[in-house]
């Protein structure tokens, strides 16, 4: 075979119709070569290419004639002494960190760890792993993408939907055996049917990028089901891929996004970037530890250790040059080459990491904010890692937004009767301006949820009260022990009539505050249906029917109501404002924008606040006080609303106030019942019953 000197950049393998050119990064390998292969499992390898071109430590060559689908990996020569925190192991195959597509896994092996096992990992292992290791895919880049454009949704009327790409789509009706489980299953007419029936603006991935499931967990029969421990950060996971051809995920992940772009969805990805597969000092070899280990990780004084802020055994170094090369390369390929819309970040407070602080205006952060691409899309941080000082809700830069935990634990804490929640309650309903305004954001910076991948289901969060994690194979010691949760009177499935009804209106009254909250709301995917996870508050590891959603006990009526709670947010933008509040007068009638009311009737005042029993209130928003122009610079102008929310566990009477805040009031939204349940309208003064532990909305004509 011909070998050409090629180019640097772009780094990995690249295509351009006359053969392939491959480059990799290495500041200390010693040497490198380029290994070919025939196939992913017991592959043999056909040549090996040795490269004699460097250019500022990226080793490089160029094979005329090489064609898509070709299998490769490289083998980086140099000093194996993990105390000096170099771990070079030429007997492995390791996988390119640009490449575009990788092939599974074999089956788990001693020979894919660098140190011989049973040993400690200072002895090197020098069995060759090439049979079992995973693989690299040279692909074609080419896809008629027929004009697609990006939805450009704005924040403001953005719902969110995370969902897992299997979990969603295993048992989904309608789709065929053979996609079910895969990116083209997402992209069927029925999943995107569905999507739009209720509301979703943005489906939230989970982590499509090629990972692993850890050793341990394969011994146990087991599987690292969410994904979050990538190996290659520019590779959509062959396991969302229903064909055969080889690299062909690629082309089935841009087909996904441009039916959903077709149907007005946008696509955002959950990323790793605060650590990879390979674990600590102990972990097994298979990229960027073979390839240069103290130019990728955060490694403690004792180099033969890794700084772990992320629970997995490492962290990378994004204060190095080439490791935030490498992640705004995957960034901006993931928006350029595959259309995405934008991004959360997974432990980003890792990534925001100088020494041991952490520090929001780190390298990683500026870059972004300065880069033409990705600073102008969804940007959404999961504001802490498990490092000290890792909690760093409302401290990113402006143009992030920000998974808002407090939101979460105080609404659980509202709905489960806690006391001393009321004053917190204010703010999470309003956007939470004391995380967010004094940093010029705006509402639209509090990404809401009530429940995320992590943790219980809607279902579960009002099922349950213990976690109940025995299928994890951990002793049920994994997952949070305090989930601020409330089982209704009874731990888990009842035939008690009356904990059911109560807890069906408790999954009302949830998803009616997520979206009469200002903010963005975020829903989990299977919350709409009922979704149980039989109280696994961890379900990782559950390929299995504990996390694919079941659509044959579907709860029809939620669906339902999810679907109008949505539109209803949609069609009125008082409950989306891209401001905040002022609190202020609007205009003569010296009504403000936002009041606050006892169910007296009565204004709220400070001290009402703090009251520590206090658990309902009336909330009033003008519609003519948004403050707010459309895109033809006209006024934007909404009805008048009333919400009162009641938390207590008996019924409460409330007043209505007096005419200058509307004199006719109409029901459009009850999660209970209302005494007397015929009566729809009600005028200024007038007295409403309504059921413990519900919320109604009231609406009234613009005056």
């Amino acid at each position: 075979m011909t070998i050409l000197p090629g180019d640097p950049n772009p780094l990995g393998s690249y295509w351009d119709g006359k053969g392939v050119n491959f480059s990799l990064y290495s500041h200390n390998a010693t040497a490198v070569e380029l290994c070919l292969f025939d196939a992913p499992k017991g592959a043999k390898e056909t040549q090996r290419i040795k490269f004699t071109e460097r250019t500022h430590d990226i080793w490089h060559a160029y094979l005329p004639g090489l064609k898509p689908g070709q299998l490769y990996g490289y083998r980086v020569y140099g000093p194996y002494e993990p105390a000096n925190g170099h771990r070079f192991n030429p007997a492995k195959i390791l996988v390119d960190p640009y490449a575009k597509a990788i092939c599974s896994i074999g089956d788990w092996d001693d020979t894919l760890f660098g140190y011989e096992m049973g040993k400690d990992d200072l002895a090197i292992d020098q069995r060759d792993d090439a049979e079992v290791s995973p693989k690299s895919i040279v692909i074609d880049h080419s896809f008629d993408w027929e004009g697609d454009r990006p939805p450009k949704v704005a924040y403001h009327n953005t719902i969110i939907y995370e969902a897992h790409v299997k979990g969603l789509t295993n048992k989904f009706p309608g789709i065929p055996d053979e996609i079910r489980g895969t990116y083209a299953a997402i992209a069927h007419p029925e999943v995107i049917g569905y999507l739009k029936k209720i509301g979703i603006t943005a489906v939230e991935l989970m982590p499509v990028h090629q990972s692993i499931s850890e050793r341990h967990l394969v011994d146990k029969g087991l599987t690292n089901y969410w994904g979050y421990n990538t190996i290659g950060f520019f590779a959509p996971a062959i396991r969302f891929y229903s064909g055969k051809e080889v690299g062909g995920q690629v082309k089935e992940f841009k087909n996904m996004v441009k039916e959903l772009h077709k149907a007005g969805i946008e696509v955002l990805l959950d990323v790793v970037y605060n650590h990879t597969a390979e674990g600590n000092e102990l972990g097994p070899t298979l990229a960027y530890k073979g390839i240069d280990n103290n130019e990728y990780y955060r490694l403690a004084e004792n180099k033969r250790f890794y700084y772990d802020y992320t629970g997995t055994g490492n962290t990378l170094n994004a204060r190095l040059p080439n490791v935030l090369k490498l992640i705004m390369d995957s960034l901006r390929y993931w928006v350029l080459e595959m259309h995405v819309d934008g991004f959360r970040f997974d432990l980003a407070a890792a990534l925001a990491r100088e020494l041991h602080d952490v520090n929001r205006l780190s390298a990683f952060f500026s870059i972004i904010y300065q880069d033409p691409v990705l600073s102008d899309v969804k940007l959404i941080a999961e504001p802490w890692d498990v490092g000290e000082g890792g909690y760093q809700i409302g401290q990113f830069p402006p143009g992030w937004a920000e998974w808002n935990g407090k939101y979460r634990d105080c609404m659980r804490d509202y709905w489960r009767g806690a006391d001393s929640v009321l004053g917190e309650f204010g703010e999470r309903f309003t956007g939470s301006s004391d995380l967010y305004k004094n940093d010029n954001r705006n509402p639209t910076a509090s990404i809401n949820f009530i429940t995320a991948h992590d943790g219980f289901t809607l279902n579960d969060l009002v099922s349950y009260n213990q976690r109940h994690n025995e299928a994890n194979k951990e002793d049920n010691k994994d997952g949070l022990e305090n989930n601020r949760s409330w089982n209704c009177g009874a731990e888990g499935p009842t035939d008690d009539e009356g904990i059911k009804a109560l807890r069906n209106r408790q999954k009302r009254n949830f998803i009616a505050t997520l979206f009469l909250s200002q903010g963005v709301p975020m829903l989990l995917a299977g919350d709409e249906l009922g979704h149980t996870q039989n109280g696994n508050n961890n379900a990782y590891c559950q390929d299995n029917e504990i996390s694919w959603l079941d659509w044959e006990k579907a709860d029809q009526d939620l669906i339902s109501f999810t679907a109008k709670l949505i539109a209803f947010r949609k069609s009125h933008p008082a409950f989306s404002r891209k401001q905040w509040f002022k609190g202020k007068a609007v205009r003569k009638k010296g009504v403000a924008d936002i009041s606050w009311f006892l169910p007296s009737g009565e204004n709220m005042s400070e001290e009402h606040w703090n009251t520590g029993f206090a658990k309902s209130l009336g909330i009033f928003l003008h519609g003519g006080g948004i403050g707010e122009v459309d895109e033809n610079s006209q006024p934007i102008l909404d009805d008048t609303f009333y919400l009162l929310f009641n938390a207590h566990f008996e019924p409460l009477e409330f007043v209505f106030p007096d005419d200058k805040y509307g004199k006719q009031w109409s029901i459009v939204v009850a999660t209970g019942s209302i005494e007397p349940g015929d009566k729809k309208v009600f005028a200024c003064g007038e007295k409403i019953k309504i059921g413990d532990r519900s919320v109604v909305v009231l609406q009234s004509p613009r005056q």
